[in-house]
């Protein structure tokens, strides 16, 4: 939906990724007037949108439906409430011509190894438990840290390289830190022997616990699904304003604490009044836009993003393997991860003797592998999945690329330094403003947690003041791949903190990278 020409609306929205769009949907759902601005022509959804090609879908990356948030299983339900399958999980990592189940299973991991190699890991691991590093900088301080130098070389180096196009020693150990806490060695091993035991059980009724290591919910026809949805339910409140092919040129203060948006579509420009802004645009594309441009745009520009191509196969045959995607430590080639995208859904793939797999490739915009031509970068996929021994080449029928670029934002050894900068200044001088989603707030969010930011930012629109610290989601201390569906009832929110009382916390700590609560006894701002 396009026009051109004035709006005036309460909230104005940038992007219609999976927070923008959360956000939007609650918030006509409570009577407020939305206008969300989305540059891309075709898909909602952001990441989490659904490519089709010629009846094949393709999920730009993997987006499971599991939420440890109650609030979150709820709106989704909502929104999408008779198209939700439940399917089997399992993704496994590919090394020297084997698989290892992820999460990593002790035992089956050192079977895998052999003696002499599971040996070496062990001592490591233990001469690393004994005598750790102990100022802990980079990813692989931290990770050498939790699984000792040998394994992690193995199972982390290679990949992780792969992913962020840095070394893993100037990477920041935050990542680790957020991505796979919780998750070590001797958990592996108790689990191992669990499952092994039958232990691995149910209190009442005797059946295996159902939890994101074992099952998921998803959208029969991939997460665009979901956000088609959300789109269609704003457009019919009469209330939301989804305009499609529209960037960001301006946002500017209007002085009197509300903004002015400016975006330019296929039939021109667009403005748009508001009371109050949602961001969930790359924080260092939001500050070069910004007007006036904030004090710390420098911040802003030093932050880093890395980009990310897929090459769809469709293959001859029944499905090749059982998983939904595959991480491939290998550096044979270049590809970091193969998704089957029939085992996401049924639907996915039109025609039953055909299966259809995704290479991912991490790249940066305008480097080799981003600017290749699309038949060149079908050719090098199935060149790498004749060299993995995964496809036959002779089998494969046709391919597609799609490009997502700022797939992932970096964490370097500045980013939390940046991020904190620039967070705490738009925070301070424009209280109506509101940074939402992976990009927006240069987090590494999965789907449930961008969406609980503009939950929670929601909140605060309708409170009429920050109540909620927005910043609070995504630091349980828990391993994202474990835990139950829904077993948090509410939103992990906790009380804002004044300007003052941020100063005078990030004036002590090392990073000034985390919002605390408001000491007992003072009031939120």
């Amino acid at each position: 939906m396009t026009k051109t020409g004035e709006l005036a609306v309460d909230v104005a929205i940038i992007g219609a990724g999976p927070a923008g769009l959360t956000a939007g949907y609650l918030l006509t759902k409570a009577g407020k007037s939305v206008a969300i601005i989305e540059k891309d022509a075709t898909y909602v959804g952001g990441i989490s949108r659904t490519v089709e090609h010629q009846g094949y879908r393709f999920d730009i990356g993997g987006h499971r439906f599991f939420s440890k948030s109650q609030q979150v299983v709820d709106l989704w339900n909502e929104i999408l409430p008779d198209d939700f399958i439940q399917r089997p999980r399992m993704s496994r990592i590919y090394y020297e011509g084997k698989f290892y189940s992820y999460p990593l299973r002790a035992f089956e991991a050192l079977f895998n190894l052999g003696f002499w190699r599971s040996t070496l890991c062990m001592a490591s691991y233990l001469r690393y438990k004994l005598f750790p590093i102990r100022t802990v900088k980079s990813f692989e301080d931290w990770t050498t840290n939790q699984f000792g130098e040998k394994l992690y070389s193995i199972f982390f180096k290679t990949y992780t390289e792969k992913v962020w196009g840095m070394p893993c020693d100037e990477m920041s150990a935050d990542w680790a830190a957020q991505r796979i806490k919780g998750l070590s060695l001797w958990g592996a091993v108790v689990d191992g022997l669990k499952r092994s035991l039958g232990l691995n059980k149910a209190p009442n009724d005797g059946q295996a616990v159902k939890t994101l290591l074992e099952t998921f919910r998803y959208p029969r026809l991939g997460p665009g699904m979901m956000w088609d949805a959300a789109r269609d339910k704003i457009v019919a409140t009469g209330q939301g304003t989804v305009l499609m092919g529209h960037s960001l040129e301006q946002l500017a203060a209007d002085g009197e604490g509300g903004w002015r948006m400016t975006a330019t579509g296929p039939e021109g420009k667009v403005v748009v009044k508001a009371a109050h802004a949602i961001s969930s645009a790359p924080m260092r594309e939001l500050a070069a836009r910004l007007h006036p441009l904030p004090d710390t745009t420098l911040n802003a520009a030093r932050l880093k993003y890395r980009d990310f191509l897929t090459v769809a196969l469709m293959v001859e045959g029944e499905d090749l393997f059982p998983d939904n995607w595959i991480y491939i430590h290998d550096s044979k080639v270049k590809v970091g991860r193969v998704q089957n995208f029939r085992s996401w859904s049924p639907e996915m793939v039109p025609d039953e003797a055909m299966a259809c797999v995704g290479l991912e490739y991490f790249c940066f915009e305008g480097d080799g592998l981003w600017s290749m031509a699309d038949d060149d970068l079908v050719e090098l996929a199935k060149s790498e999945m004749a060299i993995l021994g995964l496809v036959d080449p002779a089998r494969v029928r046709g391919g597609a690329v799609v490009r997502q670029e700022k797939a992932y934002p970096v964490y370097d050894e500045d980013y939390a330094a940046n991020v904190a900068a620039m967070r705490h200044e738009l925070e301070d001088k424009h209280p109506s403003l509101h940074l939402v989603g992976r990009n927006g707030m240069h987090r590494y969010n999965n789907q449930d947690h961008a969406m609980m930011t503009a939950m929670l930012t929601v909140e605060n629109i309708l409170a009429g003041k920050r109540v909620y610290d927005t910043w609070c989601v995504n630091e349980d201390a828990e391993y994202h791949e474990a835990g139950d569906e829904g077993a948090e009832a509410a939103l992990p929110a906790r009380e804002a903190v004044t300007p003052d009382q941020a100063a005078a916390l990030a004036s002590v700590r090392e990073v000034p990278e985390r919002i605390k609560p408001a000491a007992k006894g003072q009031k939120a701002a």
